[in-house]
C-alpha cells in the first residue's frame, strides 16, 4: 500500500530519548520498552527521531523477563514503519546509539562518529527518505554534556552537512541537544536550520520540565508549531519528554 502524505501536506516529525527503555537505578529499575511502544505509535509521526536506543545489552537482558528478543528500534517500529539503527556507544554489556522510524520509504543511511573526548561516545545519523519523489534528509543527533564539545560537535555537523547534503535539499535535523541556553540555537541558525519558536516546549526533566533539551531543526521545510504531550503516563518512561513539530511540504 503506498504511504500518501495527509491532505493538508503536513509532515509530523517527532524526537524522544528513550533512556535505553529503562527507568530507574538499582533493584527499583524497571523495563519500559513496552510501554514505550505504545507510546511511540501514539505519537503518530511520518518521522521519530530516537536517542538512547540499545541494540543489546547482556546484562540487562539477563536481568529483565520480558527483554525483547530484537534490538529496541525494530522493537519500537510501528507496523508500516521502517527503522534504521547506528550505534554511538560500546559498552562493557552492550551498544547503545541513534535510531529513526519512518513511514517513508528510506533511500540511504550513514552513521559519523563526532566523539569529543575518550569519556563520551557521539555519532550522527543521517537518513535519506523518499516523501512522494522529494528527498528529505534527517539527521538524528545525541550531543555531549561538556559545552564546549557541543560547539565542536556543531562546527562537525555542519561540516557533514556542507559534505553530504546538498544546498536545496530539505533537511531536519534532531535529537538531544544538551544544551541549556541558546548557545546552539544561534550555531545553527548561522547555517540556515531554524526551530519554530514556543516558549513552552520543555522536554526535561520529564517529571517536572525546565528545560528544552530537545529540537527539531529544519531547513527547506515551513515550521508549523511544536507541541509536548504531557501527564505521568509519559514521564514514567523516560527521562525526557518527546518533542514533536510539523512542517508545511
Amino acid at each position: 500500500m503506498t504511504t500518501l502524505l495527509n491532505d493538508s501536506g503536513i509532515l509530523r516529525v517527532a524526537t524522544y530519548n528513550i533512556h535505553k527503555g529503562v527507568q530507574g537505578i538499582g533493584p527499583a529499575r524497571r523495563l519500559e520498552i513496552h510501554n514505550l511502544g505504545h507510546a511511540v505509535e501514539q505519537l503518530d509521526a511520518d518521522i521519530i527521531c530516537l536517542q538512547e536506543v540499545r541494540k543489546m545489552n547482556r546484562s540487562e537482558a539477563l536481568y529483565f523477563k520480558r527483554w525483547p528478543d530484537v534490538p529496541q528500534a525494530e522493537f519500537l517500529a510501528p507496523e508500516g514503519y521502517s527503522s534504521v539503527y547506528r550505534t554511538n556507544a560500546f559498552t562493557r554489556h552492550g551498544e547503545h546509539g541513534n535510531a529513526l522510524l519512518t513511514r517513508w520509504p528510506v533511500i540511504g543511511h550513514q552513521h559519523e562518529d563526532i566523539s569529543d573526548h575518550r569519556f563520551e561516545q557521539r555519532g550522527l545519523l543521517h537518513v535519506q527518505v523518499d516523501l512522494q519523489g522529494k528527498h528529505v534528509h534527517v539527521i538524528v543527533v545525541h550531543l555531549g554534556l561538556i559545552p564546549g564539545s557541543r560547539v565542536r560537535q556543531v562546527q562537525r555537523l555542519r561540516q557533514f552537512i556542507e559534505r553530504e547534503i546538498p544546498d536545496n535539499a530539505p533537511l531536519i535535523v534532531a535529537g538531544d541537544f544538551n544544551d541549556w541556553g541558546l548557545q546552539i540555537k544561534t550555531a545553527l541558525a548561522r547555517f540556515g536550520l531554524i526551530e519554530f519558536d514556543a516558549t513552552q516546549a520543555l522536554t526535561y526533566p520529564a517529571r517536572l520540565p525546565l528545560v528544552q533539551l530537545d529540537h527539531i531543526y529544519v531547513r527547506g521545510l515551513t515550521p508549523l508549531g511544536l507541541k509536548v504531550p504531557r501527564g505521568r503516563i509519559w514521564w514514567r518512561m523516560s527521562d525526557h519528554l518527546p518533542l514533536i513539530a510539523e512542517f508545511q511540504v
